[in-house]
């Protein structure tokens, strides 16, 4: 690929890296981990030419790895690939699992759920069936629907 064509975007020196994130998905994923709450530079590149994916979003955010929620970004897609940098380089590749438990990361839609009444409560959910990725509300067993 020649220089012409190629988008640069500055580098990281210290943070975090979601790659292999499917093309049209930076957005939710941006609002989904709460980046705009977190006081610290963010970079979403969406639709890059990938050979593995045809196109991929990227997203770099300039915060330690502690400040993600990575079981959201598990349940949202386990195939992310997460790159801790240090000293602007690659210093840890973590692949991401379906996450047993969710807390207040998705929410029961039950209207007879304790948690419709009791508002404080979290919204906790366990992994049902990790083959078909189905999550069940800890409390009414309601089937959590994407």
């Amino acid at each position: 690929m020649s220089q012409k064509h190629m988008l640069n975007i500055g580098g990281l020196h210290e943070g975090v890296v979601l790659d292999h994130i499917p093309a049209g998905k930076a957005m939710d994923i941006y609002k989904r981990l709460k980046l705009n709450k977190l006081d610290c530079q963010v970079a979403m590149i969406m639709h890059a030419r990938s050979s593995k994916m045809g196109q991929k979003d990227i997203i770099k955010v300039e915060a330690p790895l502690e400040l993600l929620n990575l079981d959201a970004l598990g349940f949202i897609d386990h195939t992310i690939t997460v790159n801790i940098i240090q000293d602007a380089k690659i210093v840890e590749k973590k692949q991401l699992k379906l996450p047993r438990k969710l807390v207040n990361v998705i929410h029961c839609k039950n209207p007879r759920c304790i948690t419709s009444i009791e508002q404080e409560l979290d919204h906790v959910f366990y992994l049902a069936d990790e083959e078909k990725e189905v999550y069940r509300c800890i409390y009414c067993d309601e089937k959590y629907h994407k």
